[in-house]
């Protein structure tokens, strides 16, 4: 077993834990089941209680965690390594069209004063806008971030706090 503080507690059955996914709900064991369940976000994961570990259970390949006694740490995807090829990848995303357009607004500029003068500009800026978007969209669908279920619980949080 790992060595842990005193204050610190393992990673059991029994007990609820803040889930690794959301951090809003708490995932506990479901009945008559070996997993465990967050009560937000609804997502299913199995425990490795022998070397701290949870897996997610509903997603392939999965999300792990280890469990340090007071927090999930360590959050990877099993058997898949994120090398500087795919960073290298999304910057060339974001980077490349945004230089393509923006050298052709430069060696074909508009006409100054003309009535749609600003619109090279704003279309090389929305070039990088949008495949940046692309980027942490694709960010955010491969951790399996909950972002629209955390944006309405911390909404709600606010709104009930204002009321």
């Amino acid at each position: 077993m790992h060595d842990l503080n005193k204050s610190a507690r393992y990673l059991n059955s029994q007990e609820v834990y803040p889930c690794p996914i959301c951090h809003v709900g708490e995932m506990s064991t479901m009945p008559m089941m070996e997993a465990m369940a967050c009560e937000f976000c609804r997502h299913i994961f199995t425990a490795d209680y022998e070397n701290q570990q949870l897996q997610m259970a509903d997603r392939q390949p999965p999300l792990m965690w280890r469990w340090d006694g007071k927090s999930w740490r360590e959050r990877r995807l099993k058997d898949v390594e994120l090398g500087w090829g795919y960073w290298l990848g999304a910057i060339a995303l974001v980077v490349l069209p945004t230089i393509l357009i923006g050298i052709t607004v430069y060696a074909r500029p508009p006409i100054p004063g003309s009535a749609l003068s600003w619109f090279p500009v704003f279309w090389t800026g929305l070039t990088f806008c949008l495949h940046l978007g692309i980027i942490v969209w694709l960010i955010i669908e491969f951790l399996d971030f909950p972002l629209w279920a955390y944006l309405n619980r911390k909404l709600q949080s606010i709104w009930t706090r204002s009321s």
